[in-house]
């Protein structure tokens, strides 16, 4: 049983259909964006996992992730993205997925070859773009919020109870199994309440690493996003909630995990910053779709 969280079938596999090309991806003005080819058009699931330097967690993060997957009777994929990790990142994403075809590498690179670092919002921006699952999840590398909670967030998106499903560690009902240091905790507490004031009213932990999405609204969402950084969690949060869709806080189990690369002082600052582009891109219009001129009369 999952703490925190009701344990709920999953929604039967959607079927699998083959994939007749490799598939590659690119965004307007930004980094040349590969994604090694899915074998099939549509899965059930997409898992994204945004890296940077993960060469010595990735392995034991996959081989968990395989271990739990091999119980489901659902079709997914693991996209693992190298945000210009340093490592050897990329090559263990390869070597882990040469046998195991549902894994795949998503990685960006400037004119030159030369891998690019634009943060985990980017990497997670990049992984969207590349899925094709029917539900979209994003998890961290360290498996904090482990890989069995995705049984907590599913359900009520199959059901039409809710769009998207972000995993919490602030409600009464949460299971914080190892908690962070303090000034950690603090930094979070704080963190969240700035952003309710000016994001995201009503989310009482809008940066747990564990989000779950339709996958037509993680596409819409994520296609409008500009945040490149760690208060990108906040911005998609602020675009579900402008577009009107149903977001559900869900309590899990939740660890510290040591090495990571949050910076206590630095990320805070530039979150806040972010926060405020957020608003200021939304006064000046930069979160509006173009309008569909073959629906004007």
């Amino acid at each position: 049983m999952i703490k925190g969280g009701t344990t709920s079938q999953l929604e039967p596999p959607v079927d699998e259909e083959p994939r007749p090309a490799p598939q590659s991806t690119s965004v307007p003005s930004s980094p040349r964006i590969t994604a090694s080819p899915s074998r099939v058009v549509k899965c059930y699931l997409s898992i994204i996992v945004p890296a940077y330097n993960e060469q010595d967690r990735l392995p034991q993060t996959l081989e968990r992730m395989a271990e739990y997957l091999a119980t489901r009777d659902f079709s997914h994929e693991v996209l693992v993205v190298d945000d210009g990790s340093k490592d050897n990142t990329r090559e263990v994403v390869r070597e882990f997925a040469a046998s195991r075809p549902w894994v795949r590498l998503v990685q960006y690179d400037d004119q030159h070859g030369k891998a690019l670092n634009r943060g985990k919002g980017f990497a997670v921006k990049a992984g969207v773009e590349a899925a094709v699952g029917r539900d979209i999840l994003f998890s961290d590398a360290d498996l904090s919020t482990p890989i069995e909670e995705l049984e907590a967030l599913l359900p009520p998106i199959s059901r039409g109870i809710c769009d998207i499903a972000i995993a919490s560690r602030a409600l009464p009902e949460s299971n914080l199994a190892i908690h962070q240091p303090i000034h950690r905790e603090i930094m979070g507490r704080t963190f969240n309440k700035i952003v309710q004031k000016m994001a995201v009213p009503g989310i009482v932990d809008t940066q747990c690493g564990f989000k779950a999405f339709r996958g037509d609204v993680a596409k819409r969402l994520f296609g409008l996003s500009v945040i490149d950084g760690f208060g990108f969690d906040a911005e998609i949060l602020f675009l579900a909630q402008k577009f009107g869709y149903k977001i559900r806080e869900v309590p899990v189990t939740w660890r510290h995990v040591d090495n990571s690369r949050v910076n206590p002082i630095s990320a805070p600052i530039s979150m806040i910053r972010e926060l405020f582009e957020v608003r200021w891109n939304d006064l000046r219009g930069l979160y509006e779709e173009p309008k569909d001129s073959s629906k004007e009369k």
